[in-house]
């Protein structure tokens, strides 16, 4: 058994040796690529969504130097016709470039270094075979398979480490992505490989508009193709697993769902979903995945535009991204659908392909970027966020006086992404003041009652003991007359069966003095 070729299947024997989720249906897939046109694949996803599991269960069912048939048994993958035809048939090479990333960061000769270690293991299972001077890891591997006819399976773990790490080491990079293009688009890489398997966060770097592996079929968090499940779990995934283990299907969606990739709607952080399984607690397991420092260096970037989309996503709306410029380099972001579109790489945000927008996907993720906004040079949006605490609570005391104020801050012009002309940009506002509440509440906008919308509804989620807030808002009317709306159109009698006591609130703006006042009365 060697280092990088022909690693066995121990790896994943551990893996399904105890809860494992059945992701082989990524094997057909793959199957139906090998040997063909269409042998090279690029697979990214953010850090925790299961792609290494996923390298190394290739590992296990190309590798001819074991037999994985038990391994397999009952899972997806022994029911495809193709499943026999490539079980243990390949000599398969596996690394992981985070390995050489930690080993050989100081030196200058990186890419050298690597390719020598995977040669020496190579020769050491084909041991007649000798390595000229000059010779590099293609050139052996070429000579290998024209002398045996067997040809190679290559399984490349966090393709990208190079790239996001040193992306500032142009020889480096320079040297890693000839390496590349050495192995996968020279007239010999047909011959040599039957296939290879590439996982990471970033697609593969573009120059000026070509990939610097244009042969590859990507596969992305925004374009995943045929492996939009193949990678996170699914809704009917988490659903039988909280039914196992009896956990709170709600909470994890709350948690750890809204992912949209491809045409899978409820895509789950499955590293989250198994750590509130074995800790049986809700929390947010995102401070793990190491980009932390990466999003406050990207969100405080002074785009145009961009701290206002940011606000606007905390409060909840979507917005549009225009994801196909950048280079998928995360050293070359010039721009704020740059900065989104790195985010959603790095699973910050969730992308919605349908509409073209991205979007908050979950409390972790929002507890995190909300983190991340105090730890900016946002001062004033990060005070505004505190302060929506003492908001709510300031509402369901009662106590007008203090909402007035509050809300007055909100409207200042530092925090405001809208001109104040109607209730829809005072609903806005609004959404955006009461961003602490959706800790406790589901927050509905133009929520609809059978006999009209009320502009904002806040139910409290379960187990929250406070009021449903029922809010209707009124530009250069009174906050008495949407008290009065609120209950001539009986608004509340559509929430009241989810919640315990309900308060009225009465919002509005006056153009002439600038001011909001309040109305609150119980229901």
């Amino acid at each position: 058994m060697g280092i990088y070729i022909n690693r066995g299947n121990s790896e994943f024997r551990d893996i399904v040796a105890h809860e494992y989720v059945d992701k082989t249906s990524l094997i057909p897939i793959v199957n139906a690529t090998l040997n063909s046109e269409k042998r090279f694949s690029c697979v990214t996803r953010c850090r925790r969504f299961g792609k290494s599991m996923a390298a190394k269960m290739l590992c296990a069912y190309y590798d001819k130097s074991c037999d994985s048939r038990e391994l397999f048994r009952g899972l997806k993958a022994e029911q495809d016709a193709t499943f026999e035809a490539h079980l243990n048939k390949y000599y398969v090479i596996c690394v992981d470039m985070t390995d050489f990333t930690t080993r050989f960061r100081h030196e200058k000769e990186m890419v050298k270094l690597i390719q020598d270690k995977i040669i020496n293991d190579v020769l050491s299972e084909f041991p007649d075979v000798n390595r000229e001077e000059d010779d590099d890891l293609m050139e052996v591997l070429y000579r290998i398979s024209e002398r045996t006819g067997e040809r190679f399976v290559m399984i490349i773990d966090e393709w990208d480490a190079i790239l996001r790490e040193m992306g500032a080491d142009d020889y480096t990079v320079t040297s890693y992505v000839d390496l590349l293009r050495r192995l996968f688009k020279g007239s010999g890489s047909n011959i040599v490989f039957a296939g290879a398997y590439l996982t990471g966060i970033l697609p593969i770097k573009r120059y000026n508009t070509e990939s610097a592996l244009n042969n590859f079929r990507e596969y992305t968090m925004i374009n995943p193709g045929r492996m939009a499940a193949s990678l996170g779990f699914t809704h009917q995934e988490v659903e039988q697993l909280c039914q196992k283990f009896s956990m709170d299907l709600p909470e994890m969606e709350r948690w750890y769902d809204g992912y949209r990739i491809g045409n899978e709607s409820h895509i789950f952080n499955p590293y989250s979903v198994m750590r509130a399984i074995d800790d049986r607690q809700y929390r947010s397991y995102w401070t793990s995945t190491g980009a932390y420092d990466s999003v406050v260096t990207y969100i405080q970037m002074n785009f145009d535009g961009l701290k206002d989309g940011v606000i606007r996503m905390l409060s909840g709306e979507h917005i549009y991204v225009n994801t196909t410029k950048f280079q998928n380099d995360m050293h070359a972001v010039k721009s704020k659908n740059d900065v989104l579109t790195v985010l959603i790489h790095l699973g910050y945000l969730a992308y919605d392909g349908d509409t073209q927008e991205c979007y908050i996907p979950n409390k972790e993720v929002a507890d995190e970027f909300l983190n991340a906004v105090e730890d900016t040079s946002w001062n004033l949006l990060a005070e505004s966020i505190q302060n929506s605490r003492a908001l709510l609570n300031a509402t369901i005391a009662g106590n007008e006086q203090a909402v007035e104020r509050a809300i007055d801050m909100a409207h200042d012009e530092h925090t405001s992404i809208l001109a104040y002309n109607d209730e829809n940009s005072l609903a806005c506002v609004l959404t955006i003041a009461y961003i602490w509440a959706r800790n406790e509440y589901v927050i509905h906008r133009e929520y609809a009652t059978g006999k009209g919308y009320a502009d904002l509804v806040m139910i409290p989620r379960r187990n929250v003991a406070k009021p449903a807030l029922v809010i209707e808002l009124k530009y250069n009317h009174s906050a008495e007359t949407a008290i009065d709306q609120i209950k001539r159109k009986d608004y509340p009698e559509k929430i009241a069966p989810y919640a315990g006591g309900i308060l009225l609130v009465g919002i509005s703006y006056d153009k002439e003095t600038k001011q909001h006042t309040c109305k609150i009365e119980r229901y």
